[in-house]
C-alpha cells in the first residue's frame, strides 16, 4: 500500500512515520497493490486527531479518531475500518475484484470564518443505489452523491433516515 503521511501545523517523525507504516502493513491482506492509504496528523485541544482514509479499486474507507497519543488513535481507526470490512465483505470482495478505477480524494482547506472552508474533489464512478449506500457507510457519511447507472448515469443522491432506512434523491428539471 501507498502510504501518505501529512502533519498539520506540526513535524513529524521518523519513528512514527515507520510505526504507521509497519501498523498499516496488516491491511495488505485485505486489498490489492493498487490501494493507497493516506494519515492527516493533528493536534487539537489538548488531544491528537488522526483521519485515516484507505482507496483500493474506487472503493474509500475512512476512520477518523482522536486519543491522547497517535498511536491509540490509529490503533483506534484501524480498528473501525476492519469493521468496516468485516461488516461488508461479501459486497466488498466482490466489488474489489471487479473494478480497477482508483477514486481520489483530496481536500483544501482555507482559514477564512462564514465561507467554504473544505472542497472536496473526486471523480463520480457511475454505480447502482445499493453500491452508493455501501460506500456512505463505509464513509460513515449521512449522505452519498453518486452517478446512477440504472437512470443513465444521473446524478442522484442516497441518504440515511432518522428512522434508519435508506433515502434516494432524484432531481427532476424544471425550467
Amino acid at each position: 500500500m501507498k502510504l501518505s503521511i501529512t502533519g498539520r501545523q506540526m513535524q513529524l517523525t521518523d519513528d512514527l512515520k515507520l510505526l504507521f507504516e509497519k501498523k498499516l502493513s496488516k491491511f495488505d491482506k485485505f486489498f490489492r497493490d493498487d490501494a493507497s492509504g493516506n494519515i492527516v496528523l493533528s493536534r487539537k485541544h489538548g488531544s491528537e486527531y488522526l483521519e485515516l482514509t484507505i482507496t483500493s479499486s474506487g472503493t474509500i474507507f475512512r476512520a477518523e479518531e482522536n486519543a491522547d497519543t497517535f498511536q491509540t488513535a490509529l490503533d483506534r481507526a484501524m480498528d473501525a475500518i476492519e469493521r468496516q470490512i468485516r461488516k461488508n465483505k461479501t459486497k466488498l470482495e466482490r466489488r474489489l475484484r471487479d473494478t480497477s478505477a482508483l477514486q481520489a480524494l483530496s481536500a483544501e482547506e482555507t482559514e477564512e470564518e462564514g465561507t467554504i472552508i473544505r472542497t472536496k474533489v473526486f471523480p463520480m464512478k457511475p454505480m447502482t443505489a445499493e453500491e452508493a449506500i455501501l460506500q456512505m457507510d463505509l464513509l460513515g457519511h449521512a449522505f452519498y452523491v453518486f452517478r446512477n447507472v440504472d437512470a443513465d448515469g444521473a446524478t442522484q443522491v442516497v441518504y440515511r433516515r432518522a428512522d434508519g432506512n435508506y433515502g434516494l434523491i432524484v432531481p427532476e428539471n424544471v425550467e
